[in-house]
């Protein structure tokens, strides 16, 4: 079963991805983390994404996508996997989707968590993280003890840039610009089925279950 997770950031797709790797017994595949860990191993792979990296440069979707078959050949994916943050554009999904014809594979299920704008805004806006020991709150769905207070640590807790309306609504368009239209791909592709995120946290996931089988 090798399933693509789509949705806007905040959405809500990662905690999903993890939450299908785990009742399926298939691997949680972020490009961000093949990423990492083959710099860290200093891999050929990873020598060569450096090289974009430390210019400030974008790393060609080849190459990410030459990362990604390289991490989904391995044994723990033989029986499928969950892919979380890629692919963000329609070059990078045609460049993946004859990678894997090449191999005579293909992506089983593409997972839309489709979430209003407004909704996200209101989410990311209300998370609250400790700068001191790193605990992470929201002041409807996990509040603090006390009001603005981390109860691990007891220093203050802060609204990260990140999470400011502004820099949600910027991230926001650049979602609808470059990855949305990947929704109208996969639909096209007969691989797509779209979930309600606004619902509580396991009812999406209870969704999601219904659709994989």
């Amino acid at each position: 079963m090798k399933i693509i997770m789509l949705g806007a950031p905040g959405a809500g797709k990662g905690t999903q991805a993890i939450m299908i790797a785990d009742k399926y017994g298939i691997p949680h595949v972020s490009t961000g983390d093949i990423f990492r860990a083959n710099i860290k191993n200093n891999t050929p792979l990873g020598q060569e994404a450096k090289t974009y990296m430390d210019k400030g440069m974008l790393v060609p979707d080849e190459l990410t996508v030459k990362i990604l078959l390289d991490r989904v050949a391995q044994d723990d994916c033989k029986n499928g996997y969950v892919l979380d943050g890629f692919p963000r554009t329609i070059v990078q999904a045609d460049v993946l989707k004859d990678a894997l014809n090449k191999l005579g594979d293909h992506i089983d299920h593409a997972i839309n968590v489709d979430v209003p704008d407004e909704n996200i805004i209101k989410r990311m806006s209300g998370r609250r993280a400790c700068v001191k020991c790193g605990a992470t709150y929201h002041i409807e769905h996990v509040p603090p003890k006390k009001e603005g207070i981390c109860d691990n640590c007891g220093e203050a807790l802060v609204l990260r840039d990140d999470d400011k309306p502004e820099t949600v609504k910027k991230r926001l368009d650049v979602y609808h610009e470059q990855t949305q239209p990947l929704i109208d791909y996969y639909n096209k592709e007969g691989i797509l089925k779209n979930v309600d995120g606004t619902q509580e946290m396991n009812k999406v996931f209870e969704d999601i279950t219904k659709i994989l089988g």
